[in-house]
């Protein structure tokens, strides 16, 4: 496989010969990434067979094919063996934008729609680099842990994939739930109760309204809350932003701070 100082090995799937042709060019062009066009398939079965046989780098994926989809192949390929230790980057390319959110469940990489504009296309080489590094720093590690868990946001038209390990706190608003990372705060549209669910061994919930990340736990403060009066709030690694505990939940959170 290709390391970060060397050429990405790159397949191109796409039925239209010109797409593909386009495609080959600029990547001729994004000079700051070195690529290797490895293979190039107009079918879901020939991409399946190609990758069968060699390990790509990355895979530039369109969605609607004859024969099968983009998305169904991406689906398929987590069946392959080397895909549970050594996944390719999963780049998703098509003229439609409503497929995106499916894209990134099925953690994609990235999503460019047609036509694909050079300085987007080098964008994406970048995010395939750096995924090809988080790969590599994992493999000496226990791969148990075999993918890594996101949040899909959607915020003014743009699809961003927060991996989970840098949520630092869940909150329910009035009609939408901030998701704060040590950058910024994303708006997501869901419920506390369902992701307290889906997730109970990375967030405790210390209000009725947030759930914080057990690893972001630093500390537990006396604070004078101007609504409720004195009370206990835990602080957390990154930010200086302090969330309210309530008594209910306050052995919980000392317990997590014990140990951590």
């Amino acid at each position: 496989m290709s390391t970060f100082s060397q050429a990405l090995n790159v397949l191109i799937v796409d039925d239209e010969p010109l797409a593909r042709q386009r495609l080959r060019t600029l990547l001729s062009d994004c000079t700051q990434t070195p690529v290797i066009v490895g293979g190039e398939a107009s079918n879901t079965a020939e991409a399946l067979d190609l990758l069968e046989q060699v390990q790509f780098d990355a895979v530039l994926l369109d969605i609607h094919m004859p024969g099968g989809d983009g998305l169904a192949l991406a689906r398929r390929l987590k069946e392959l063996p080397y895909f549970q230790t050594n996944p390719p980057a999963i780049v998703f390319i098509t003229a439609y934008a409503e497929h995106a959110v499916e894209a990134f469940e099925l953690t994609a990489t990235d999503y460019l729609t047609k036509p694909v504009r050079l300085e987007r296309l080098q964008n994406s080489l970048q995010k395939i680099e750096q995924f090809r590094q988080s790969i590599r720093r994992l493999e000496p590690e226990n791969d148990s842990k075999k993918t890594t868990e996101i949040l899909v946001i959607q915020e003014r038209g743009i699809t961003e994939r927060i991996p989970l390990s840098e949520v630092l706190y869940l909150k329910a608003e009035l009609k939408y739930i901030s998701v704060r990372t040590a950058l910024k705060t994303h708006i997501l549209e869901g419920s506390l109760n369902e992701l307290e669910v889906r997730y109970p061994n990375n967030f405790l919930r210390v209000h009725r309204n947030a759930l914080v990340a057990t690893h972001a736990m630093r500390a537990l403060e006396k604070h004078l809350d101007p609504d409720e009066g004195e009370c206990w709030a835990v602080r957390l690694v990154g930010i200086d932003e302090l969330l309210m505990v309530s008594r209910r939940q306050l052995s919980a959170v000392k317990d997590v701070i014990s140990k951590t």
